[in-house]
């Protein structure tokens, strides 16, 4: 196949693949404001845990 003819198919079935894969994008700012948000929220329940959080438990640990 010649180069020209070979990229000439590239360029055409590359743009078809763009024009259908637009339709699946996500908006960029809601997921990104949801992430953030989400990541604000783990880090304020991290800085308000006492140290006691941090050490290691078992499901069924009961004190007597």
């Amino acid at each position: 196949m010649h180069a020209d003819i070979h990229h000439l198919l590239h360029t055409i079935e590359s743009t078809e693949l763009h024009s259908r894969a637009a339709g699946f994008r996500l908006p960029r700012a809601g997921l990104r404001t949801r992430v953030g948000w989400t990541l604000v929220e783990v880090g304020l329940r991290l800085t308000t845990q006492g140290r006691d959080a941090a050490a290691p438990r078992t499901a069924a640990f009961h004190p007597a």
